[in-house]
């Protein structure tokens, strides 16, 4: 009696699980929990001192501003003093990207357009970066070489979406200044070799930067391991108010600062500081990591119930991205649906409660083909066949039945 009892709640909680609002966008932005609010309300209502200021509640604020940084630092094996605390990824990428960059052409010019912090005597004037990065990398490096003469090279992607390591050390060389590749693609999310990358950089005397704004919070990060010089993070992806992220910079790396002011963030990112920001950029992001050493498994294990379920109900369907698990992000599955848009599979999922996208949530526009898929080989009408579904906690059964329901009557219904 007692098993029935227990199998019959757990079928009732599967089926109110399956009746209710799916939101499998996670790759585009999280809710914010009430603990991040809570510990962001004092530095509003109470405790708004600005951090510069001498007196007592400035002090005050200045403290909870640096343990905020350490903790933050602390959750991705990071120095306190390395954090700068931006307004997002995408400034954070524009820091990376110019600031470095420029560092490297002042030095060399300050020294007759020779010298190095390598130290040897080689003009530095080559970026090099995935052909699958996100825009705010890409146009921060076509900016350097329109302003500054930076030759680009786009690093070839396999099939998978993995950066060509073979194809990359023929492009990294003695002229390279830096190399930008990101942990995790939004789009399609395969994991990227940045300890690899990073080391081959580092001998051929270029900073590696590493665009984290996917991964951080939903798989471990240790940047000393990663060998990154620098490193991008936006909260919004692991749950704080949007309008919220920071640079990880370590010590030794040049830097141009973009922005100037007062000298805040050590003289690297001028403007009063948001002390509320940085709390809850911390309690958020500490959060999103306890919440994936406990469910990170599970996570992985219901995306694969995912893929499968997908692919045998749709065998027309193809899974893009990473094959291998551990090369892919744990609540990430990604298809292509030929002969049917994946904006027309998306109207139906929406109809039917289950929000998804059909690749990158970074631009306004529309009808702009997936380009990470073009970069991955596929042809551009593939490409628009493209549906991504991305969450932060397990699906359970009966929502992944749900799912491949509706994606199975919408497929065969809109391919005829």
């Amino acid at each position: 009696m007692a098993g029935n009892a227990s199998r019959e709640a757990s079928d009732a909680h599967d089926s109110s699980a399956a009746d209710e609002a799916m939101y499998l966008d996670a790759a585009s932005t999280v809710a914010v929990s009430p603990s991040v609010i809570k510990a962001m309300l004092p530095f509003w209502l109470s405790d708004y001192a600005n951090p510069s200021s001498v007196h007592a509640y400035g002090k005050s604020a200045a403290e909870s501003l640096e343990n905020a940084r350490r903790i933050f630092a602390s959750d991705l094996g990071a120095s306190a003093h390395e954090v700068i605390f931006t307004s997002g990824g995408t400034e954070s990428d524009n820091l990376a990207v110019k600031g470095i960059a420029m560092a490297l052409r002042s030095a060399q010019i300050s020294d007759g357009d020779t010298a190095t912090p390598r130290g040897d005597r080689t003009r530095r004037n080559h970026i090099a970066i995935s052909a699958i990065e996100h825009p705010a990398i890409m146009e921060s490096a076509q900016w350097m070489s329109r302003y500054f003469g930076f030759h680009i090279d786009a690093l070839p992607v396999d099939s998978f979406g993995r950066v060509d390591v073979e194809a990359y050390e023929t492009i990294v060389s003695h002229r390279t200044a830096l190399v930008s590749v990101a942990l995790a693609n939004n789009e399609v999310g395969t994991m990227q070799p940045i300890s690899e990358l990073a080391r081959i950089a580092h001998l051929n005397g270029a900073l590696m930067h590493t665009d984290a704004v996917q991964a951080a919070g939903h798989v471990p990060i240790d940047m000393a391991s990663l060998g990154a010089d620098a490193m991008s993070v936006s909260g919004h992806k692991f749950g704080t108010p949007k309008g919220m992220g920071a640079l990880i910079l370590r010590s030794a790396a040049p830097y141009e600062p973009l922005i100037s002011g007062g000298g805040q963030e050590s003289g690297r990112r001028s403007g009063t500081q948001d002390v509320a920001g940085a709390v809850g950029m911390a309690v958020a992001l500490h959060e999103s990591v306890q919440r994936m050493r406990s469910f990170g498994e599970r996570i992985a294990e219901s995306r694969d119930m995912l893929i499968s379920a997908v692919s045998e109900a749709i065998p027309e369907a193809r899974l893009t991205g990473a094959r291998d698990p551990s090369q892919r992000l744990p609540g990430h599955a990604s298809f292509v649906f030929p002969r049917v848009l994946g904006e027309a599979l998306l109207v139906d999922l929406d109809t039917a409660g289950i929000m998804c996208s059909s690749g990158s949530a970074c631009s306004d526009a529309r009808d702009v083909t997936p380009r990470t898929l073009m970069a991955m080989g596929y042809d551009e009408q593939t490409a628009k066949t493209s549906i991504r579904m991305t969450f932060q906690t397990p699906l359970e059964p009966g929502q992944i039945r749900r799912i491949v329901h509706v994606l199975d009557s919408s497929y065969h219904r809109l391919a005829g």
